[in-house]
């Protein structure tokens, strides 16, 4: 389901890891749950929801998935975690660019987690759920989405500003009879924390970079693992998108040159990784040339694909056990 721009031809990045009957839902980017539905996925068969990071452009329907998901289900509830970020406490420093003082919007509140900006979705839609809930009585969203923050392993020292991706060993935050799933801090400034997902199932391993810059951290996760999805962005497109004739195009440039990685880049942290596959996702911008994204095949010999929207990877057709 995963792609990039909603004016180009493909929707939100949004992935789901299918594993039997049930499924994980990676990011909830524009137009996700009608991918969801296009995909033939069932809501009642969603057994988690996780979050690389807070950007709008990675969790924009999660409104769409957590209410009109919620009107799919029927009989007895299922309880469904969501993981994400938690609160970073702190506000991102100011760019160096800027010539006028910058103020932040709800300075009471400014950095809500994912539990935190969960609740704020629903009190936003509090009018239309109580009708729903007091009039249809349909059941509450807060019964079923179980919102959950990512606890960092407190030992690496992790602060948003100061330390906002230490080197550390991938942790588990969620196992259950199908997956164990593993976390581990990537390079997304200014925003922090950012993670990529390692899915290790019977069938094979699938892990998700989120948005990144070239990360250690991310090769470790990625060790061996069967299919490999990152990020991918065509740089020469940033400079012609932002040629830098004011201060706001040239800390644009500025931002994506920190905190992305090219199909180059992105084969060589497959290399690095001893990945089997690696699958490019997320691409930006989303019309991004094939000639362009294949360069990564170029820094990485173990076959690499360019998925299209609904596009289904299986491990068995990769050869994976």
């Amino acid at each position: 389901m995963n792609a990039d721009q909603a004016t180009a031809p493909r929707c939100g990045i949004a992935t789901a890891v299918v594993v039997g009957d049930r499924w994980y839902l990676i990011d909830a980017g524009h137009g996700t749950f009608t991918q969801i539905k296009r995909a033939g996925l069932d809501i009642s068969d969603l057994a988690g929801i996780f979050i690389t990071h807070l950007h709008s452009d990675h969790i924009i329907d999660l409104n769409s998935v957590t209410i009109f998901g919620m009107f799919d289900l029927a009989g007895q509830l299922p309880e469904i975690p969501i993981y994400g970020p938690g609160d970073r406490q702190v506000l991102p420093q100011i760019s160096p660019r800027a010539q006028v003082p910058v103020e932040p919007i709800f300075p009471g509140n400014p950095t809500p987690g994912i539990a935190g900006l969960f609740t704020a979705l629903m009190q936003a839609h509090a009018t239309d759920l109580n009708d729903r809930i007091i009039d249809a009585l349909r059941p509450s969203p807060l019964d079923v989405w179980q919102p959950r923050n990512i606890v960092i392993p407190p030992e690496v020292g992790f602060h948003a500003n100061d330390n906002p991706f230490p080197d550390v060993a991938p942790w588990v935050i969620h196992e259950d009879d199908r997956v164990r799933v593993s976390a581990t801090l990537v390079v997304h400034p200014p925003i922090a924390p950012a993670f990529a997902f390692r899915f290790d199932t019977e069938a094979g391993s699938v892990t998700i970079s989120g948005d990144t810059r070239p990360s250690d951290n991310l090769v470790t996760l990625a060790e061996n693992t069967d299919l490999l999805l990152h990020e991918a962005i065509d740089f020469d497109w940033v400079h012609a998108a932002y040629p830098g004739r004011n201060e706001m195009e040239r800390a644009s440039v500025d931002h994506h040159r920190k905190s992305h990685t090219s199909p180059t880049e992105a084969g060589e942290i497959a290399t690095r990784a001893n990945a089997r596959r690696l699958a490019l996702h997320h691409v930006v911008p989303g019309n991004t040339p094939r000639a362009v994204l294949e360069t990564a095949g170029t820094t990485f010999d173990g076959g690499v694909l360019v998925p299209d929207d609904l596009d289904d990877i299986a491990l068995s057709v990769l050869g994976v056990h």
